[in-house]
């Protein structure tokens, strides 16, 4: 049986930078108020005409497989994390597959939302252990800027949620080689609607009105006090059981790449966990929270900056709409 290791990893995020100051002028917030709260100074949003999923999905996977050393023509499968594709159907995964010209390789989109590059890793980790797939190309890209509700009754998600999308490359190696070494994959449906955007549903009589749209339905909704209390302790959980399940402690972690939900959450996190600052990587500042993508533009930052290196152990965790939390631990 063959193990998986992230082989290359690469991000993109769109041209257009959106400070606090510039959302000030949207709704009844300042920079104080979002920093207090978040973290977050600015974030990057897609143009419209200029930027999709699928492009930037493209530029991030061409970084990925260029610092991999691997050609599109040696990827086996692409596993795509989104809740935003640029299409109601089909997935992305098939329209990235078309722009990178993968001939008929399949293509997989999962729709998990924060936690969904986990959930895509595992999948791909999976995969490589039963011999299926070599080399595998995980995405997690979003575009959510474009569902935020940018009036004083949105601004409690207006002000965290951005676009971009990182990839990484996922290849077999022998066993005795650094790589994954567990995924751990939880989800609690009871709180579904925390966290979520209601339409459009297919099971409403007509999917889309202008009722509808009026309604302010299609806009993302955020219980943001519930999220917070109920990510902070699953945060713990899940890191815990992945350090567990190796039979390794907290001090053997050399970096921790939390999903980028809110600088508050990962710095409770840390701070329970006792961990210094060299050992984990934020970069919410100045991203925001892109969903899907946070992890991988971590990866990719934190690789870039030289703050991952050969042989260092690396725990990657998230929480996010379902609700849904994972980690996942690796040797890089």
């Amino acid at each position: 049986m063959k193990k998986s290791r992230i082989l290359g990893v690469g991000h993109y995020v769109p041209e257009r930078i959106v400070t606090n100051n510039d959302l000030s002028k949207m709704m009844d917030t300042n920079d104080e108020w979002i920093v207090n709260r978040t973290g977050i100074q600015q974030r990057h949003w897609f143009t419209p005409g200029v930027d999709t999923v699928t492009s930037m999905s493209k530029n991030a996977s061409e970084l990925a497989l260029k610092r991999a050393g691997v050609t599109t023509s040696e990827i086996d499968f692409i596993i795509f994390a989104t809740v935003t594709p640029d299409y109601f159907i089909p997935g992305n995964g098939v329209l990235l597959q078309r722009e990178l010209g993968m001939g008929t390789i399949g293509a997989l989109d999962i729709r998990n939302a924060c936690s969904g590059f986990i959930y895509a890793l595992s999948i791909a980790d999976q995969f490589i252990k039963t011999g299926m797939y070599k080399k595998i190309l995980v995405v997690g890209a979003e575009i959510q800027s474009s569902a935020l509700d940018v009036s004083d009754a949105g601004r409690s998600s207006a002000v965290i949620f951005a676009d971009g999308a990182g990839a990484v490359v996922v290849g077999a190696v022998e066993t005795n080689q650094p790589g994954i070494l567990s995924t751990h994959l939880h989800a609690q449906g009871e709180y579904a609607e925390e966290l979520y955007c209601k339409d459009p549903g297919s099971s409403r009589e007509v999917r889309l009105s202008p009722e509808l749209i009026v309604s302010g339905s299609f806009n993302l909704t955020m219980n943001g006090n519930a999220v917070f209390k109920h990510a902070v302790v699953r945060f713990i959980e899940v890191i815990k059981e992945a350090l567990d399940a190796n039979n390794l402690s907290k001090s053997a972690i050399d970096l921790l790449v939390p999903h980028q939900a809110n600088l508050r959450i990962s710095q409770y996190v840390q701070n329970k966990l006792e961990l210094p600052d060299e050992k984990v990587f934020n970069n919410i500042m100045h991203m925001g929270n892109t969903t899907a993508a946070t992890i991988p533009i971590a990866l990719s930052e934190a690789w870039e900056q030289g703050r991952i290196k050969e042989g260092d152990l690396i725990c990657l965790a998230a929480f996010g709409s379902g609700f849904t939390w994972a980690s996942a631990l690796l040797q890089w």
